[in-house]
């Protein structure tokens, strides 16, 4: 186990910020060829194996936004390194969330710069502070660490999601199963309230009457020709459109917070 010493643990600090978003951005290309097969798999009619293969692409996600959160501690232990360096067998408030972090998320992940960080850090704090961190006593490690490492096999409702969004991003044609069954049913419901019958029924002979009396001015125009003054609207604002992968992704953000 690695001793402490204040200007190792800034090094491996900054070696940790590098090496977590250099992987971020490779796991990042390796979900958006993966986004690209599971597309060709569901125009190809491989539902199963698109299936599966979303599964490992949600995990992955899980993963990427757990570097995420590892980048930031790491970002902020350096900029309050003075208060990390203090002579204390328990870290201050303003670092004790981002060392927490550290050393129970870092065997999670592969990266050698973060592991002997971490070692540093149990060092600096000793065995009792590491095995309760280890065991999350008294909640110590942030609610969003522990849900990044909670893997497990994603919802039906999810995988569905993300199909569905994949689908859509690359223009193939593809619906979950059942969808077209209750979009079928929502339109028999339609058809069997009551008021849906009156168009089959015929015009309302007091309407007709009523529509019969017209007022001077509609009378006027009939009768000179001039044509009725439209409602000038405004033209619809131009939107520009997101890139694909970037509305995809916060599609993908907002599925997994439900």
């Amino acid at each position: 186990m690695s001793l402490w010493n204040a200007t190792k643990a800034k090094i491996q600090l900054r070696l940790s910020v590098q090496r977590l978003r250099t992987l971020q951005q490779k796991k990042e290309a390796q979900a958006k060829a993966s986004r690209r097969d599971i597309a060709s798999l569901l125009e190809r009619g491989k539902e199963e194996t698109a299936r599966i293969k979303v599964e490992s692409l949600i995990n992955e996600d899980v993963y990427i936004e757990l570097l995420e959160l590892l980048e930031l501690y790491c970002e902020l232990l350096l900029a309050r390194f003075g208060v990390l360096d203090q002579n204390t067998r328990i870290p201050d408030p303003g670092v004790a969330e981002g060392v927490c972090a550290i050393v129970r998320a870092a065997p999670s992940t592969e990266l050698k710069e973060l592991h002997i960080l971490r070692d540093i850090l149990m060092h600096k704090y000793g065995r009792e502070f590491s095995v309760g961190v280890m065991e999350n006593r008294d909640g110590c490690v942030s609610e969003r660490v522990m849900r990044k490492l909670d893997l497990g096999t994603p919802p039906l409702e999810l995988v569905n999601g993300y199909l569905s969004e994949i689908a859509r991003a690359y223009g193939v044609k593809w619906s979950p199963p059942g969808a077209n069954e209750a979009s079928n049913e929502d339109t028999e419901t339609k058809e069997d309230e009551p008021g849906s019958s009156e168009d089959k029924a015929g015009p309302d002979p007091e309407k007709s009457v009523s529509d019969s009396k017209q007022s001077p001015q509609e009378s006027s125009r009939k009768d000179t020709g001039t044509p009725p003054q439209k409602e000038s609207t405004p033209p619809a604002a131009k939107q520009t459109p997101l890139d694909e992968f970037e509305a995809l992704a916060q599609r993908f953000a907002a599925l997994k917070r439900k």
